[in-house]
């Protein structure tokens, strides 16, 4: 497998704190990741980094190694494939399920003419096969603000997914979900794995564990260990600075 996404020896301070500290990562393409660690242990700053959003103070970040990605700002970041999901959902609330996948899609670029259903049949047929993927279909015509708190995150992802990313961010999915709803979303992000690289950031060690896949624990700005569940779980240093708490 070739590495897609690669940090070495990143560093980032904020008025003196070290947000960023000795980072170094290697991500590779078609991969699911999930990141986690202790609040302050810098996720959220290697995800702003990684999107162009934060420059790092030294360090490499290279993008299907030819990319230097700390020249590339959110614009660039998401022309390149980077797409990024918050933890608050942003979906437009206003339109139905199916009217914020279509003004989600690549490239296009008449917003009213998706709006009065002037889409193709290609652009239609993208729709319904988003729809599907985030199993919405049964929801397509419902207003958005008519959904759970999971269906917003999963409409989400679709109108991530209508960008055609390579690479996935996705910080804390699982948040305020129900237990049915999060062992879907894992379900869901372990389908993209392959044909995308997903990486994700969490909290809740049960999703993680359904998520099936390799684990990075960040602590004050670096890899504190790395490997299955099970293997950063038995690490005494994992432990005692965050599993333990």
């Amino acid at each position: 497998m070739s590495v897609q996404l690669y940090l070495n020896d990143v560093h980032r301070s904020f008025d003196g704190f070290k947000a960023i500290n000795g980072l170094s990562l290697a991500i590779d393409k078609g991969e699911l990741r999930a990141v986690i660690g202790p609040n302050g242990a810098g996720k959220t700053t290697m995800m702003d980094i990684i999107t162009g959003k934060t420059r790092p103070d030294t360090g490499e970040v290279f993008w299907n190694g030819t990319v230097d990605l700390t020249k590339v700002d959110e614009a660039g970041s998401a022309r390149l494939g980077i797409g990024r999901k918050f933890q608050k959902p942003t979906v437009i609330e206003s339109l139905t399920v199916e009217e914020n996948i279509a003004i989600s899609l690549k490239d296009d670029r008449s917003v009213f003419g998706t709006l009065l259903n002037r889409q193709s049949a290609e652009q239609a047929g993208r729709v319904t096969e988003l729809l599907d993927l985030v199993r919405l279909t049964a929801d397509r015509r419902r207003s958005a603000a008519d959904l759970s708190h999971g269906q917003k995150q999963w409409l989400e992802i679709g109108m991530l997914l209508a960008q055609e990313p390579e690479l996935l961010l996705v910080d804390e999915p699982a948040a305020g979900m129900t237990d049915d709803e999060t062992m879907r979303t894992a379900e869901l992000l372990r389908s993209l794995a392959g044909s995308h690289t997903v990486v994700v950031v969490e909290h809740d060690m049960e999703f993680v564990r359904a998520l099936d896949c390799k684990v990075t624990v960040l602590h004050q700005g670096a890899v504190l260990a790395e490997g299955s569940l099970d293997h950063v779980s038995a690490n005494p240093q994992v432990v005692e600075v965050y599993l333990g708490r």
